[in-house]
């Protein structure tokens, strides 16, 4: 009697997929590019509020650069599109919109200054590793699936992903953590 009401507990717990669900790992591939192709055309129209908004002018010069980086992603991505045979289609990824949302929050709640700055640091980390993450299992599908020219261009893309967040990292660790460390410390 216990196993029966236990299997019954567990079917519960079975997400029903939508009727258009991805069956194979194509399905993942493609579903994954639509996300990610809507998350960077998202980021491209964030990147400039966040540079406003930052006062170090080095974080504002490596937003100004990442910007531009991102709108070669879009490029990019349009092209590994081109060449996997999918429609350039884009699909609402709700976590960009989160991360996005979450740093329009920090931005908020924080005043003009160092310690803002270590915030739009956090919350363009926090995007970067989501770039990573995505760029890096898309890499890993179209290396599965054959998509070599797909592979290469994805991959070119992570190498960047990861320079940047490695960027942010040494604007932080440099001046602007420490500073906004002791921002509200008066001797």
């Amino acid at each position: 009697m216990e196993t029966k009401v236990k299997k019954r507990e567990v079917a519960k717990d079975i997400v029903a997929a939508k009727s258009n669900a991805s069956e194979d790992l194509r399905g993942l591939f493609e579903g994954g590019l639509k996300d990610l192709y809507w998350a960077e055309k998202t980021l491209s129209k964030s990147l400039p509020k966040m540079a406003d908004n930052a006062t170090s002018p080095e974080l504002v010069r490596t937003l100004k650069n990442q910007l531009k980086e991102t709108e070669e992603h879009v490029s990019r991505l349009e092209q590994v599109f081109k060449t996997a045979g999918i429609k350039p289609i884009s699909k609402k990824c709700d976590a960009m919109e989160g991360l996005l949302k979450e740093g329009e929050e920090i931005m908020k709640e924080t005043k003009m200054g160092v310690v803002r700055d270590a915030g739009i640091i956090a919350a363009g980390q926090k995007v970067k590793h989501y770039e990573i993450a995505t760029y890096g299992t898309l890499h890993a599908y179209a290396k599965t699936l054959g998509e070599d020219k797909a592979a290469n261009l994805l991959a070119m893309t992570l190498d960047e992903e990861k320079k940047s967040d490695a960027d942010l990292t040494g604007i932080a660790m440099s001046a602007i953590n420490p500073d906004a460390a002791t921002a509200r410390i008066k001797w």
